[in-house]
């Protein structure tokens, strides 16, 4: 079998690749299949401290492009990427459906003649296929270093892999040689609890990655509240290379017979964090109502949050004018309001990491599970009808044919005039004397609404992708049993919100790429 990729001597089978002779003279476009060799030998022999990225950079030294040519390879480099041949990972460009040399892997479990089998860690199997397995020798040169401890499946492990060549080795296209074993942190995992007789029992994982590696065993006495078939989370205390791991249950999550389960499999599944930090509890408890300061005063404007029947926060508004300047006849002049949470989370702070860990909220049939604790999310950023609150708000001008004249960014103290439901604005804008035609609020989505046509009607003039896709809501009962799943009728409303927050985030866009700020 061949050497380990990475080393080199005493292996005829590989030549590395060859250097461009003639540094003068600019070379020509690789062909695909010469590109793809020379990414795939580069990551062959890169090892260890040498390993550096492989980009266009690199690409273009090699075959020595130069002047125009390296706009032609910019463009290659693209399509082979848009058409799925090569990757674009941490270090570069690869050909796709390989591994580099060193690759960060997890150890899954032994297979019947004792020897390790592992995935690579950093992999997406919906973006790039199924992962590439990798067979881990326990023995001989593709053991760990002497005075090491022998992985074991759970372990975490930077392997150096190498290719085999030919046909696969029983299902395996890989083979690997641990360099390092990885510190351990304590795992939790989320599984179904079966007691034994007299005390303890078993955990089965529900996740697809730690049903790989195993059932738990949990010994009497750490079983804690779970009874048979209850959903539980288990800390992994010990691996075993012989029988099975040892577990203890530190939490009671629920009887799985509850679609409210599914939720918390979810959560875990995902590693989705659903418990704040103390630190940003903390600071959202603390946190006060900001003044009205140096900003602009726009209480006056009639501003109205649209949302779900069932929404908890309400962080964005709309208002729509028509514009009185003589030069835009037919002419409107919208605002759209965002809560401040710049005013309430400060860079650096506890709110800050915590959001910036969470990314964004992330909602279950039974419960949501917020970017920032309720005091901010629910409360002091919501924009909730005739309370004053602080706002990023942009003014913007179209014409009667729906194109952007121009956009301004503030910020304001608003007060929102009204909290309307999708289904609430579209009977406005429908007139259903019936549904509150005579509101406070009609004119003001009468006018939305011609807004909307105008910002419609140029939309469509320009043809982008335009994916209307219908919404599936699954309703719970009391018991968080499924009662049904619905299909909410799309409705003008919905659009409406939608256009508006496409040109609001339009304007963002062309403000920071003015200002060559990164965004």
């Amino acid at each position: 079998m061949k050497k380990i990729a990475g080393e080199r001597s005493r292996n005829p089978t590989i030549t590395e690749p060859a250097p461009i002779t003639d540094k003068d003279q600019p070379g020509s476009l690789p062909t695909v299949a010469d590109l793809l060799a020379f990414i795939a030998r580069s990551h062959e022999f890169q090892t260890g401290r040498t390993q550096g990225k492989i980009g266009k950079r690199e690409i273009a030294r090699a075959f020595n492009i130069k002047g125009a040519q390296r706009i032609a390879l910019k463009h290659m480099l693209k399509t082979l990427e848009s058409e799925g041949t090569i990757e674009r990972r941490r270090n570069g460009l690869h050909k796709a459906g390989t591994l580099p040399s060193v690759v960060l892997a997890d150890m899954l479990r032994r297979n019947e003649d004792g020897d390790l089998l592992a995935a690579p860690a950093d992999w997406n199997d919906d973006v790039q296929g199924p992962a590439p397995k990798i067979l881990v020798m326990t023995g001989g040169k593709t053991a760990s270093k002497p005075g090491e401890p022998a992985p074991a499946p759970g372990d975490r492990v930077l392997l150096r892999v190498e290719r085999l060549a030919g046909a696969e080795l029983g299902g395996f296209s890989y083979m690997g040689r641990v360099i390092r074993l990885l510190p351990r942190p304590k795992a939790e995992v989320l599984g179904v609890f079966r007691a034994n007789i007299g005390g303890g029992g078993r955990v089965v994982p529900v996740d697809k990655k730690n049903a790989n590696r195993g059932e738990l065993f949990v010994h009497p006495g750490n079983e804690g509240p779970a009874r048979d078939g209850d959903l539980v989370a288990v800390e992994v205390l010990r691996p075993s290379r012989l029988g099975l791991a040892t577990a203890r249950v530190r939490e009671r999550l629920g009887a799985l017979d509850s679609e409210k389960t599914v939720s918390l499999i979810a959560l875990h599944a995902h590693r989705i964090p659903h418990v704040f930090r103390q630190g940003a509890l903390d600071e959202a408890r603390h946190a006060r109502p900001v003044g009205e300061g140096d900003r602009e005063d726009w209480r006056a404007v009639k501003l109205v949050t649209i949302d779900p029947e069932d929404a908890k926060d309400h962080d964005d508004a709309v208002h729509a004018a028509a514009d009185t300047d003589p030069a835009n006849p037919g002419g409107y002049v919208l605002r759209v309001a965002i809560a401040d949470v710049a005013a309430y989370v400060r860079p650096g702070s506890a709110l800050d990491q915590e959001a910036r860990e969470r990314g964004n909220s992330v909602y279950f049939p039974d419960r949501v599970v917020p970017m920032l604790p309720e005091r901010i999310s629910n409360d002091l950023c919501s924009l909730r009808p005739g309370e004053d609150r602080p706002a990023i708000a942009t003014r913007l001008v179209i014409g009667p044919d729906g194109h952007k004249i121009s956009h301004s960014f503030h910020r304001v103290m608003m007060r929102s005039a009204a909290k309307l439901s999708y289904a609430e604005a579209q009977a406005l804008i429908d007139a259903h004397p019936d549904r509150g035609a005579e509101r406070p609020e009609a004119p003001l989505l009468k006018t939305l609404h011609a807004a909307y046509r105008a910002l419609k009607a140029s939309r469509d003039k320009r043809g982008p992708l335009d994916l209307d896709l219908p919404e599936r809501k699954i309703l719970l009962n009391d018991r968080g049993e499924v009662k049904a799943v619905v299909t909410p009728p799309r409705l003008d409303s919905h659009r409406l919100i939608e256009e508006f927050m496409i040109l609001a985030n339009v304007a963002a866009a062309e403000t920071l790429e003015k200002k060559n700020l990164a965004f």
